[in-house]
């Protein structure tokens, strides 16, 4: 089968198996992973969606460090190909979507049954694969931690990457009053199609005093939850918009800077700090990710939230990918797509 594998740590962003500094290289002969429990599923990957800790892992700066070489990859969809004498879940053809540690970038993935999630009727899987990571994080950060309702006001940094627009969904569906801070005219007008009820664009005019306006003409006191997978200057420009009993999520730092939040304003302020580290869940609370999850595809056959899937690239072009993500060109996902052992190309 395809595979995509990282023999050391470098700059995904360069062509694999054509420079000796890649660190990424296209083996097409890579063994087709066996079924290793009775309970087991082998998937063929339709589609696998590329996020910031991917980037970060292959580079060496993300939180976990898997020994190499290694497939990357986390959240995918596709279809069942294979399945355990114990499974009782799923037959072979029914479409699902998951989250791995690792390995999703290669046209074949085996997981548990318990770990799949049906693809409802309808849904197009393509954008299945680009569900788990994204709108989970949002999900369990706004719905789980943060409890939004509605009415409350839900400030989005990043609002046009893929944890951004998902944030800025979920935040629209809980009835908050959603402002978004993104960069660039063709992703403020992306968010404003979005109905998102204020945006900034941040490579024009002041963050904050655009905010204060929007708040003042629609006699709001202040922000009460901060959605930031950005992190640096912007996280200390927007705390000044806090209100008193604020909630700070704290979902990334794609800014590469880690903010430092003055723990004596928190004090004051009664600030609530969330760190929102999605994939532990797994681990530690499961029964949470299985329900956001759930009720996540029930919103995505329904149309509640739809995926922008900005780039589609095949795994040969798995550099083109990480160069999109790197130079902030996506809005919404950017997604690596096979069709039958070959890939759906270039850009939507």
């Amino acid at each position: 089968m395809e595979a995509l594998i990282c023999e050391k740590l470098g700059d995904p962003t360069l062509p694999p198996s054509s420079t000796q500094d890649s660190p990424l290289t296209l083996s097409t002969s890579h063994p087709i992973p066996k079924l290793n429990s009775p309970t087991s599923v082998r998937v063929r990957v339709k589609a696998t969606s590329l996020n910031f800790a991917n980037y970060l892992q292959i580079l060496g700066k993300y939180q976990e460090k898997p020994p190499l070489p290694f497939i990357p990859g986390s959240d995918y969809s596709g279809v069942v190909e294979s399945i355990g004498p114990n499974v009782s879940k799923f037959r072979i053809g029914d479409p699902v979507c998951s989250v791995a540690a690792l390995g999703s970038f290669a046209q074949f993935i085996v997981a548990d049954e318990t770990d799949l999630y049906r693809v409802p009727d309808g849904c197009d899987l393509v954008a299945a694969g680009a569900l788990p990571v994204a709108y989970g994080t949002s999900h369990v950060a706004l719905v789980h931690r943060a409890q939004l309702s509605s009415g409350q006001v839900l400030l989005v940094l990043g609002a046009a990457g893929g944890v951004g627009i998902s944030a800025v969904q979920i935040g629209k569906i809980c009835g908050a009053v959603v402002i978004a801070v993104a960069r660039g005219e063709e992703k403020v007008q992306f968010l404003k199609s979005m109905g998102v009820d204020h945006v900034v664009d941040s490579s024009k005019g002041n963050v904050t005093e655009s905010v204060k306006g929007f708040l003042k003409s629609r006699k709001l006191k202040g922000v009460d939850v901060l959605y930031d997978p950005v992190g640096g200057k912007l996280t200390k420009e927007t705390m000044k918009l806090l209100n008193w009993g604020a909630q700070i999520l704290v979902i990334g730092f794609a800014s590469g800077d880690i903010p430092v939040i003055p723990a004596n304003i928190a004090l004051v302020k009664n600030w609530t700090i969330h760190g929102l580290f999605w994939g532990s869940y797994k681990i530690h609370r499961p029964a949470v990710l299985e329900d956001s999850l759930k009720e996540l595809l029930s919103w995505l056959a329904s149309g509640l939230i739809t995926i922008n899937i900005s780039h589609i690239h095949s795994l040969s072009e798995a550099n083109l990918a990480f160069s999109a993500l790197k130079d902030r060109k996506v809005i919404g996902k950017v997604m690596i797509a096979f069709d039958d052992g070959k890939i759906a190309r270039s850009k939507l």
